[in-house]
């Protein structure tokens, strides 16, 4: 069965939704240096931006003033801006270069619908579109400057983190022993999926301990989970579930920093992305911690958290037979670790077909800005127009599995089978995927549409 198109979501646009994506495409692609920036007096800012432009589309007066307010008096999200972006906003577009804004963008697109992406971020601001501008540049200067998710986390992975455990500079060495040492341990694992598709990564609390790890790496795997758990979501299975197993809980276990640190990845930077945490057996002695660690969510993000006690409430989220042995449940699935093989990440010295295919994708990506452009000005073709710029993004998808074991190291999810990439982003969570004579698995793709997923009250602000 195919799953429904939740609200907001790309196909499922109001006409009121659908001119605040075609608002924001325009000021995102003004940043990228794509289209010319507005007059210093109309800029807020934007003047300083360089870059190539191409002909600008037609546009209404609202939009071709969208970054100057009407007054000076600031929005809910600006007073409330707890992660400073927009002041990194600022920073951004008075020394970042155009270009490598758009890079970080499309890096971060992947297999995603750009729409969806940007739709994330509307969603997530209430569908102000200078606040949503805000939120994305700041989460691409994250991406780029701060953390180098794609250029370092992700293209170097596990296998460098094992080569780094023997490295002579001991700083290098305790921090690839300390990312491989949750990933042993199964701090947090992704496997299948919930009652409404979205796939799940458990958390084993227990096995933390403050002080054991670096917080370098700590936030290395936390985002290092992140964005391997995206390749996983879907344009209509968007969003993820979070099992906090908190069996055997003690005040040994519990560590402030991390949990701030995930908090603020998914509020400021994989905004609506979450679809619903649970937490599992919590002991009484959490409620005081879970009483300060609400007052640092966002309300929308704090409702979608839930306590159950016992393996009746987790069903009442998750089908038995998808609930983990471990926690009560009839899936015998048990986590193992499975250590880099020497040449898995072979592909990624192919500098040849590296280059090649990124050739290939920075054309579509031209020709899905160009499209976009025309969509935005000519509203008489729009919904032709709309239909190629979703022939677009289906390329991109395809595109970016082909480029994928080129440009990001394999991951225990790519050993196993989970990930099937070269089965152009198949997602594999049961059965027995390394076995080709082995049973088919109880659910296939999200990508292909095969997961059921209805609107759920969790995923719709």
């Amino acid at each position: 069965m195919v799953g429904s198109v939740l609200p907001g979501r790309p196909g499922n646009l109001t006409p009121d939704q659908e001119a605040k994506l075609q608002e924001l495409w325009t000021a995102t692609l003004r940043v990228f240096g794509v289209l010319a920036p507005n007059k210093p007096e109309d800029a807020d800012g934007l003047q300083s931006t360089s870059g190539t432009a191409t002909s600008e589309p037609k546009a209404t007066k609202k939009k071709q003033s969208m970054f100057r307010r009407q007054d000076d008096s600031k929005t809910a999200a600006d007073q409330d801006d707890k992660y400073g972006q927009s002041k990194a906003f600022q920073q951004v577009l008075a020394t970042q270069n155009p270009e490598n804004l758009r890079k970080a963008f499309w890096s971060m697109v992947k297999h995603d619908h750009p729409d969806g992406l940007l739709l994330r971020f509307l969603r997530a601001r209430k569908w102000d579109v200078h606040n949503a501008l805000v939120m994305l540049i700041a989460t691409m200067n994250w991406r780029m400057q701060e953390v180098h998710v794609d250029d370092d986390i992700m293209k170097k992975g596990e296998a460098q983190a094992m080569q780094d455990t023997s490295n002579s500079n001991a700083t290098i060495k305790k921090e690839g022993h300390d990312f491989l040492a949750q990933l042993k341990l199964g701090k947090s694992f992704l496997h299948g999926t919930d009652k409404e598709g979205r796939p799940m990564c458990f958390v084993r609390v227990r096995l933390h301990r403050q002080g054991e790890q670096s917080e370098t790496s700590l936030e290395r795997y936390t985002v290092y989970t992140i964005e391997t758990a995206r390749l996983l979501l879907a344009s209509h299975v968007d969003t993820a579930a979070i099992v906090f197993d908190m069996t055997g809980f003690s005040m040994a276990n519990m560590d402030y920093a991390p949990v701030k640190f995930m908090i603020k990845c998914f509020e400021a930077n994989y905004p609506e992305s979450l679809g619903v945490v649970l937490v599992h057996k919590s002991p009484w002695i959490f409620h005081s911690i879970w009483n300060i660690i609400k007052g640092w969510l966002d309300p929308v993000v704090a409702k979608k958290v839930h306590f159950t006690k016992n393996i009746e409430e987790l069903e009442q989220f998750i089908e038995k037979s998808h609930i983990i042995k471990e926690l009560g449940g009839d899936d015998p699935w048990e986590y193992s670790y499975v250590e880099p093989k020497a040449d898995e990440n072979q592909t990624m010295s192919d500098e040849t077909t590296t280059d090649q295919l990124l050739e290939e994708r920075a054309k579509v990506v031209k020709e899905y800005e160009s499209t976009t452009q025309a969509w935005i000005s000519d509203a008489q073709n729009s919904k032709t127009l709309q239909q190629k710029r979703n022939d677009l993004a289906e390329r991109l998808r395809a595109g970016y599995w082909q480029l994928d074991p080129y440009v990001r190291a394999r991951s225990l999810y790519d050993r196993t089978g989970m990930i099937r990439g070269s089965e152009g982003g198949v997602i594999q969570y049961y059965g027995k995927p390394e076995t080709p004579s082995g049973p088919k698995p109880l659910i296939a793709s999200p990508q292909h549409g095969l997961v059921a997923a209805e609107p759920r009250a969790d995923d719709v602000d």
